[in-house]
């Protein structure tokens, strides 16, 4: 069974102190979608720059100098370093404030935190990556480096859905991905248009959950899930994933949306005998199935 322990892996890279801060200068602002956009960070520290290391699911305090800080899940991948990007949604009174900066500014980081997938462990098996709406924040990092280390892993199952085609986090990117001939990339949209002035969608419409259908020849004995998306998400495609035959302990899910100091000491992240900053936040289904307030 596989166990996920942040214990056996932790460590903080950018400081002994946990509670201290790093600077870092903003080096580029991408909208994508509605108030969700792509920014990327470089440390100030070049020798700090180019020792970070973290891993695909874990996530980082951010911080706007005067205002205060926010945990952040990391979007790009360690095998990619020298740039930290981070996909933000607009949603209170830290990323508001974030917005409004420019690049070449500068913002805090600490961490990074939690106990993120465990690439290396799943090394050998198939990924089946079920994202929905802004769950494909965190599972991009994971993506990309299952792609960077694409020796490691048998296939890799892309599989997102979104409510609008407008609403597609990094649809471009994805969309060259459903070129290629080593990685399976299915996108679904609920409703294909918006507005009258959305731009054609001549992908599939329907619930991600409608993907599983399409499934071939998925050896589960041999294959994990890691499954991120809303609440309501997580009822259905844990459901899918069990009828598939998945055992408990290969799917894997980031409750990243609870996340809050860091460091499990301010309580907020408490639920059951578990603490989703130190615990998770990435946890197998095994770990969550008798708390189902996790989800």
């Amino acid at each position: 069974m596989l166990r996920l322990n942040h214990h056996e892996h932790k460590s903080y890279t950018l400081s002994e102190n946990p509670y201290k801060p790093e600077l870092a200068r903003i080096i580029s602002v991408d909208p994508m979608v509605e108030d969700n956009y792509l920014f990327r960070f470089r440390f100030e520290d070049a020798q700090l720059n180019q020792r970070f290391q973290y891993r695909p699911g874990q996530f980082m305090e951010l911080s706007v100098i005067g205002v205060g800080e926010s945990p952040i899940s990391i979007s790009s991948t360690p095998s990619r370093p020298g740039v930290i990007e981070m996909c933000i949604r607009r949603a209170g009174r830290v990323t508001n404030a974030l917005y409004r900066l420019k690049p070449n500014d500068l913002i805090g980081l600490r961490g990074p935190f939690g106990n993120g997938f465990p690439m290396k462990k799943m090394n050998g098996n198939s990924l089946l990556i079920v994202a929905g709406g802004l769950g494909m924040v965190p599972l991009r990092s994971a993506l990309l480096y299952a792609l960077d280390n694409r020796q490691d892993y048998q296939r890799i199952i892309l599989m997102y859905g979104t409510r609008y085609p407008d609403y597609l986090l990094f649809r471009s990117e994805l969309e060259a991905l459903a070129l290629r001939s080593d990685v399976e990339c299915r996108l679904i949209v609920e409703k294909s248009a918006l507005s009258k002035d959305t731009p054609e969608w001549h992908g599939r419409t329907g619930l991600v959950t409608d993907l599983f259908d399409d499934l071939q020849d998925l050896d589960v004995q041999k294959s994990y899930a890691l499954v991120v998306g809303p609440p309501i998400f997580y009822r259905f495609v844990l459901s899918k994933c069990l009828d598939l035959g998945f055992s408990k302990d290969r799917i894997l899910m980031s409750l990243e949306r609870r996340m809050e100091c860091g460091i499990g000491k301010c309580g907020h992240c408490e639920i059951g005998n578990k603490k989703v900053c130190t615990d998770g936040p990435v946890f197998t289904y095994w770990d969550v199935m008798n708390l189902p307030e996790m989800i």
